[in-house]
């Protein structure tokens, strides 16, 4: 036999089928396309809560319905910016921001106008009153919390009603605890002029440009009279300082000393017709002892005094 004879033959390999790893690849793309179906359809796709945050005067009722966004919806088809979009369209909303955590939790973090005051509409209904001079009526669902000033007298659209709370949003609130109320008060002098009460029992006067500078000394300038023992009066803070008592103060003041000067005239007349050896006391020195007294109550109860600063 010939040596070519005794060799073994050598098979050539088989070639796979190419529709093996076409089925392989479409079984793939089934089980894949089978999770992702059932996942969309499971809850763990949608939304579970939606939680608001930040909100004062604003319900979170209202800021959900203005988000368009509730509990069922799906979470990957909603788009965080048309959120923020649609909640700051409301008109007291300065910014908001959207967060989504998965699984099913989507956060609204809202930052309101600031409020500067309060004033009250119909039915005595409260308002806010916001920086820009846009008034709010403050839902019955929201703690209200009378924590500023309350205008009244002024018109919504008023032009110098618009310039207060721009200076009252730039007061420290530190500088408005004690003022309870704030009204119009122009003159021919001054146009701005305005007439506050405080929680102290007093009124101040003022102008809304003075506004800013004279609220830093109105403590101390209370302080300082409660020292002085004078626990109420009107305070003008103009270009000077000064206070005066009530006109019903001043009135009664000034009827004491009238009645004080009647009764001294009525001791002199007794006096005089008493005969002069049982006089003790010169009527001259009396006279003068009187008109001194009422002078001195004057002074105290009826002037106007100048408060001076710490």
């Amino acid at each position: 036999m010939h040596a070519e004879e005794r060799l073994p033959v050598i098979q050539k390999p088989k070639i796979k089928s190419r529709s093996s790893k076409r089925l392989l690849v479409f079984l793939f793309l089934f089980f894949i396309t089978l999770l992702c179906v059932l996942f969309f359809q499971s809850s763990f796709s949608k939304v579970s809560s939606v939680e608001i945050q930040g909100q004062e005067l604003l319900t979170a009722e209202a800021i959900g319905q203005a988000s368009g966004v509730k509990a069922g919806d799906h979470f990957f088809s909603i788009s965080s910016s048309q959120i923020e979009d649609r909640v700051k369209a409301l008109k007291m909303v300065q910014s908001a921001n959207v967060s989504k955590h998965f699984p099913g939790v989507i956060r609204i973090e809202v930052k309101e106008f600031p409020k500067v005051a309060y004033q009250f509409g119909e039915n005595n209904q409260p308002q806010a009153i916001l920086a820009d001079g846009s008034v709010i009526t403050v839902s019955n669902e929201v703690n209200f919390i009378l924590d500023k000033p309350i205008l009244s007298g002024w018109a919504n659209n008023e032009a110098m009603k618009i310039k207060l709370c721009q200076v009252l949003q730039e007061v420290p609130l530190s500088y408005l605890t004690d003022i309870s109320e704030i009204k119009p008060e122009p003159s021919e002098s001054y146009p701005d002029k305005i007439k506050m009460y405080t929680r102290s029992q007093f009124e101040v006067i003022t102008t809304v440009g003075y506004l800013p500078e004279k609220l830093k000394y109105l403590d101390s300038y209370i302080a300082n009279l409660k020292e002085n023992k004078i626990n109420t009066g009107v305070l003008k803070l103009l270009e000077a300082d000064t206070h005066a008592p009530f006109e019903s103060d001043a009135k009664g003041a000034s009827k004491d000393s009238n009645n004080k000067s009647n009764s001294g005239k009525g001791a002199s007349s007794t006096e005089n017709k008493t005969p002069a050896g049982n006089s003790t006391q010169d009527p001259k020195k009396d006279s003068s002892k009187d008109a001194s007294k009422s002078s001195s109550v004057k002074d105290n109860k009826g002037s106007v005094k100048e408060i001076p600063r710490n």
